[in-house]
């Protein structure tokens, strides 16, 4: 049995060299010597090779599931537009339920989420099917509590593409947006509670800016230098002056889709034991997740996580293997969660290694994040020789990428390239087989090529696949990286550290081996 040690690299993608490609611009000697001498490939890694629509981008939750799964997972994102289209959605238990349940209390349905024209974590289609569910069932009280993005979207984008919402609800003939607040806040996944606890205030309690005009406000808070994923709160008050918060007895549809982001705000809503900070529990209120977003949460979620039986991780466990994850917070619940098909277990003999994630304003500050921490983990266990399999995140060009600073970004990218040059001398001495992969682009995409403007959401592009170490007969390639075609896929991955490795890939694992 060959041990392994696989690295994703979150938002690393493969792009044409020009100036708003960060990974292009930086100094990478150890991925140079890789491009030379490992054996490489460029995977995709967005739209249906990842269970998305045809031309979505991907993301980090799909990316790993996918990595994990060793199949083509259908993700949530068109399985719940697909139930909008066939009609089904209007009939799920959870939603409707939640609309019956205002209906027969003569109460409010507050409707919350991200906002925007990404689809990272929520879709616009979404809230829409939402709204149309709304009207049919006659509710007349439809209050929308908007985050707005920032990072899966332009900096900037929320003064224009909200007035498009508004005009939307008015052909609908429902609803009407009642807050606003920058994801920043509101969906934080770092166990930053004062942030929780400042969106939390906003809806329950008004504590907010008081605005009548959203187009005045949000300008002047670009004016003042904000982007849309730091908006403060503010309430939008109705022309006689009334508030729509949320009240005991009111239902709430939370439609974020993806789970991580927010879990944190959900807890807030539902646990009776919450101990983060002090509030007023709603006892009475109906409180609907789009999706499940964690287990024993006390919440209705319309939408079940796919079943995934084999996964990269329960292999190697059932083989009596020991294993370890590495990352840092704000990557970690993909290293495990999504990883493990959406799971949140511990397998036997599997250790992990949680490094938390700086507490800063602004992650282009510190452009190296954890990557050193993270690195000696790795370095460390490979001395070691416990692990017969290693998975690790490193989060830095995936979440300097969304600030859009391109020379963070570059610097972020050339942190990489040295925590790989200490791996890859680790992986030598100790006879291991290296994969390193990423699960999305960004990095090498931050300048729209149109209009030169900054861009902080991920791309479509593929990614790059090495392997080197033991068992690898890598030949390098002739050429830059982008000339390579996408001919494997992310679900590839698993079936080929499996046979690296020397175990049988299960019958659900549809990738193949990239090495043959």
């Amino acid at each position: 049995m060959t041990p392994a040690a696989l690295i994703i690299l979150d938002g690393f993608g493969i792009g044409k060299p020009n100036l708003g490609n960060a990974i292009y611009r930086a100094r990478t000697p150890t991925f140079d010597y890789l491009n030379k001498s490992a054996f490489v490939a460029a995977l995709q890694a967005s739209g249906t090779a990842v269970g998305l629509p045809w031309g979505e981008a991907g993301n980090s939750e799909v990316g790993h599931l996918t990595i994990g799964a060793g199949q083509i997972i259908y993700q949530y994102l068109p399985r719940i537009s697909m139930a909008i289209r066939d009609g089904s959605f209007f009939n799920n238990w959870a939603l409707e339920g939640a609309a019956k349940y205002v209906r027969a209390q003569n109460t409010t349905l507050h409707l919350m989420g991200l906002v925007s024209s990404g689809s990272v974590h929520a879709y616009i289609d979404h809230l829409y099917g939402l709204l149309e569910l709304a009207k049919k069932e006659g509710i007349g009280k439809v209050a929308v509590h908007v985050f707005t993005d920032g990072k899966d979207a332009l900096p900037n984008e929320a003064i224009k593409f909200l007035p498009a919402v508004e005009e939307r609800m008015r052909r609908i003939g429902v609803g009407r947006i009642a807050s606003i607040i920058g994801r920043h806040w509101s969906m934080d996944r770092d166990q930053n509670w004062d942030r929780i606890e400042k969106a939390y205030r906003l809806l329950t309690a008004g504590e907010g800016i008081a605005i009548e005009d959203i187009a005045s406000y949000i300008d002047k808070a670009y004016k003042q230098g904000l982007t849309d994923d730091r908006l403060e709160p503010a309430l939008v008050l109705t022309a006689d002056g009334h508030a729509d918060i949320i009240r005991d007895k009111d239902a709430v549809i939370f439609f974020n889709f993806r789970e991580d982001s927010a879990r944190q705000l959900t807890r807030a809503f539902v646990d009776e034991k919450f101990e983060y900070f002090s509030r007023e529990r709603l006892e009475h209120l109906r409180f609907v997740t789009m999706t499940e977003y964690e287990k024993d949460l006390r919440a209705r979620a319309a939408f079940l996580p796919p079943l995934v039986s084999s996964t990269l991780g329960k292999v190697i466990a059932d083989r009596d293997l020991s294993q370890l994850r590495v990352a840092e917070t704000e990557k970690y619940a993909h290293i495990t969660y999504f990883f493990d098909g959406a799971k949140e277990e511990v397998y036997p003999k599997e250790e992990r290694v949680l490094i938390p994630s700086q507490s800063v304003a602004h992650t282009d500050d510190h452009p190296e994040m954890r990557a050193p921490e993270i690195t000696t983990a790795i370095v460390n266990a490979l001395e070691k020789g416990n692990f017969s399999f290693i998975a690790a995140n490193f989060a830095n060009a995936d979440m300097v990428g969304h600030t859009g600073n391109i020379e963070a970004a570059i610097r972020a990218v050339e942190f990489l390239d040295s925590a790989m040059n200490r791996i890859l001398r680790a992986i030598t001495k100790h006879n291991y087989a290296l994969i390193i992969t990423a699960d999305h682009g960004n990095a090498e995409q931050k300048l729209d090529p149109m209009t030169g403007q900054r861009l902080s959401e991920h791309t479509t592009n593929p990614v790059p696949f090495y392997a080197i170490g033991a068992n690898v007969r890598g030949q390098g390639i002739n050429g830059p990286l982008y000339n390579l075609d996408a001919s494997g896929y992310l679900a590839d991955v698993a079936p080929t550290i499996l046979t690296l490795m020397g175990i049988d890939a299960p019958a659900e694992m549809t990738g193949r081996n990239l090495l043959e």
